[in-house]
C-alpha cells in the first residue's frame, strides 16, 4: 500500500494546491469514509477517497453608514469575514466552527459607543446549541472563567479565580439522548457557553475540546443579538434543523 501525505493526496485528487488542501483539513471539512481528517500532514493511503464538506456563503443581514451585520456560516475564521468587507473591523468575534450573527462597524465612533454597551454587559446575546444529554430544567450557570492557551489555542475553564461569566440555559427540544438549548450569556468570554456547558457535563455536540462526542461541527449557533436598540437574527442552519430527527 503506497503512503504519502493527506494534504498531498487531497490536492491531487480535488486538482487545488497543497495550501487549499491543507487549509480544507485544518478547518475540518475533509472526510475519508466516514471519518474526519484530522492531521493534513498525516500519512495515507494514496487510493483514499475523499470527502469534502461545502461551506455556506456569508449571508449578510443589515448594513448601515455604521455597522455590517452578517450570517457567519461554520468552517470560517471572524478574521476572513472581515477581509472580505473592506474597511469594517469586527466588533467580537465567533469560533471558526460557531455560526450566526457577527458584527462588524465601519467607523470609530460608533465601535467605541458599542463597546460601552458590551462592556455594561447591555448587549443581548442568544444562541442555539445541541449537547450531550437530557437536560429537563433551566440552569443558571454563574461560574468565574479563566482563558489560557494550551497547544496554541485558547482553553477556557471554570474557576474562582476567573473572571465573572454567566450562562442561562433553557431547554427547548428533546430528541434521543441530546437537547437543544437557547443559552443567553453575559459578560462574553472567550469559549463562555462551551466552558460552562461542559462544567454541568452537557457538552455541546462536536466540540470535542471540551468534551463532546465527535460530530462534523460544533453544534453552536448565535440566533439573536440587540445592540442599541436594534435586533439582529440569523436562523439557524440546515445541520440543526436535520439534527431534531
Amino acid at each position: 500500500m503506497e503512503k504519502d501525505k493527506a494534504y498531498k493526496v487531497l490536492a491531487a485528487q480535488e486538482g487545488i494546491s497543497n495550501n487549499e488542501a491543507k487549509s480544507l483539513i485544518d478547518r475540518g471539512l475533509v472526510y475519508a469514509g466516514n471519518k474526519k481528517v484530522m492531521i493534513a500532514r498525516g500519512d495515507i493511503d494514496t487510493k483514499t477517497k475523499f470527502r469534502v464538506e461545502k461551506i455556506e456563503k456569508i449571508r449578510p443581514i443589515f448594513e448601515n453608514d455604521d455597522l455590517i451585520v452578517v450570517d457567519k456560516p461554520a468552517f470560517v475564521n471572524s478574521d476572513e469575514v472581515e477581509r472580505q468587507f473592506k474597511g469594517a473591523k469586527l466588533l467580537h468575534r465567533l469560533d471558526r466552527e460557531t455560526s450566526g450573527v457577527l458584527m462588524l462597524v465601519k467607523n470609530e465612533e460608533f465601535r467605541e459607543k458599542a463597546i460601552k454597551e458590551f462592556k455594561k454587559d447591555t448587549v443581548y446575546k442568544e444562541y442555539s446549541a445541541w449537547i450531550d444529554g437530557i437536560l429537563v430544567e433551566s440552569v443558571d450557570i454563574d461560574k468565574g472563567i479563566i482563558t489560557e492557551k494550551k497547544n496554541n489555542k485558547a482553553y477556557s475553564k471554570v474557576s474562582k479565580k476567573g473572571k465573572p461569566a454567566r450562562t442561562e440555559v433553557t431547554p427547548e427540544i428533546v430528541s434521543g439522548k441530546k437537547t437543544k438549548v437557547k443559552c443567553v450569556i453575559h459578560h462574553g468570554r472567550t469559549h463562555q457557553i462551551r466552558a460552562h456547558l461542559r462544567s454541568i457535563d452537557f457538552p455541546i455536540i462536536g466540540d470535542e475540546q471540551y468534551g463532546g462526542r465527535r460530530y462534523k461541527r460544533v453544534m453552536l449557533h448565535a440566533r439573536k443579538v440587540v445592540l442599541l436598540g436594534m435586533t439582529f437574527e440569523a436562523p439557524e442552519p440546515t445541520a440543526f434543523k436535520h439534527f431534531e430527527s
